[in-house]
């Protein structure tokens, strides 16, 4: 395994990506991969900013070629890139869209019919023991922390995906709602077209009618990779949807609930990914089927005290988590939410995860969150906080309703009403922006 292809789910002449003027094949895909990496200024160091999917595909590949690592922040935001231009030195991005941020060099990402494309008859390999890319943390639980991934990994993580969810011999056209520079697009969208056979739309849909028409500009079998947040307004939405053959979420919790209304709206099974930045993907499961999550190919799970490792397969080393996991006989688990979002107030113990599922449970809540503030959350005895979205709802009502789903001494204090809450595209809640919002809302 001392290289591997760029593309190994596909033969040249395949379709590999859906885009507003047409299908393109694998060969195109890395003619224009080949073409847009002689443009690549020096520097060891990419900041791969293109919204649009196809973009971000060609110069990912364009960096493979050109001995170049793409540098993957979930974050897009001036403080994150600027931190990133500090510690990557010669660090430039490529955008394809507006973008201004002194102190960073940008090269926007070219036309592509303009270029003089190469004839390509055979596929390029890749030295497999090379770290081709760096992937960030969204920031949710602290300040966003890097993670290299080498290629081999890298292939070994969309075949292992592909297995898991039996895709078989006719893999779907993916959509997704989520960005390509975040882990779980990256692995589900790209990795998975890659190395699992699939094709992928080139844009990134955000508002129903946008994810509505992306899916009807792909052929079947399509799967929907999105997340709990986009499902919940996209069925808000009350549009009509067109035939989905699989639906995949991640980076939240996805309730039973939510999941059965979506197949039920869809007619497609509802599965879930669990996985990390620091570990890539580890396991899935059929949200309807019940709690039990079922590991990806050549994954192994081991504990110690109480933490769980993730190792084995495309697993990079032996990584601890922070999610409590129980372990059972058959190599399946149980997944009861994060280390850190253990709450204990006056002997008694809950987890932010629980409760943000009661608060959103509730009729007429349309979003919602708990917040654990900063004072004293080494004590875990300070009060809570709850940042809802709920027009239609008095502040009265939404109390009584939360008092007959959640023990009295959780319930928050504040408890503070939003126009929306300040999630990223992935539809995550950076710990960051809450405590903006908190300090806001309490201090003035």
């Amino acid at each position: 395994m001392s290289a591997l292809p760029i593309v190994n789910g596909h033969q040249l002449d395949d379709t590999l990506a859906w885009c507003p003027a047409g299908p393109v094949t694998v060969r195109a895909f890395l003619a224009d991969a080949q073409a847009v990496a002689k443009l690549l200024p020096k520097g060891n160091w990419v900041l791969n900013l293109c919204e649009d999917r196809y973009h971000f595909a060609v110069l990912f590949a364009a960096c493979l070629l050109a001995d170049k690592t793409s540098l993957q922040p979930a974050s897009q935001s001036g403080e994150t890139l600027l931190r990133l231009a500090q510690d990557y030195p010669g660090v430039f991005c490529v955008t394809d869209g507006a973008f201004e941020l002194p102190g960073l060099p940008r090269l926007a990402f070219p036309r592509l019919a303009t270029l003089l494309r190469p004839a390509v008859t055979d596929m390029p390999m890749i030295a497999a023991s090379r770290t081709v890319a760096i992937l960030f943390t969204s920031g949710s639980t602290g300040l966003p922390q890097p993670h290299g991934k080498t290629w081999g990994k890298l292939v070994q993580n969309g075949q292992a995906e592909a297995a898991a969810l039996a895709l078989g011999s006719h893999p779907p056209a993916l959509v997704g709602t989520v960005p390509a520079q975040h882990s779980y697009g990256f692995e589900s969208t790209f990795l998975l077209a890659l190395h699992g056979g699939c094709s992928f739309w080139s844009g990134k849909p955000f508002y129903p009618q946008d994810v509505v028409d992306a899916l009807k500009a792909v052929p079947r079998p399509r799967m929907l990779v999105t997340t709990p947040f986009h499902l919940a307004v996209l069925l808000g939405s009350g549009l009509d949807w067109p035939a989905l053959d699989l639906c995949l979420s991640a980076t939240a919790p996805l309730s039973a609930e939510l999941a059965a209304q979506v197949e039920r709206q869809s007619g497609a099974p509802v599965h879930e990914i669990y996985g990390s930045t620091e570990s890539s993907q580890l396991a899935c499961r059929r949200t309807t089927d019940g709690p039990l999550w079922r590991l990806l190919p050549g994954v192994q799970l081991t504990q110690t005290h109480d933490t769980t490792y993730a190792l084995g397969g495309h697993v990079q080393g032996r990584v601890p988590l922070s999610d409590i996991i129980e372990l059972q006989s058959d190599g399946q688990f149980l997944l009861h939410g994060r280390h850190a979002d253990l709450v204990n107030i006056a002997g008694k113990r809950t987890s932010l995860a629980y409760l943000n599922h009661q608060l959103c449970a509730i009729p007429g809540v349309q979003d919602g969150v708990f917040y654990l503030p900063d004072s004293n959350a080494a004590e875990r005895n300070t009060r809570l906080c709850a940042f809802v979205v709920a027009p239609s709802m008095q502040r009265a009502e939404l109390m009584a309703a939360l008092r007959g789903r959640i023990d009295p001494i959780f319930l928050p204090r504040p408890l503070v009403f939003v126009e929306s809450l300040p999630r990223i595209s992935t539809g995550k809640l950076p710990r960051s922006a809450l405590q903006a919002l908190y300090q806001k809302q309490t201090h003035g």
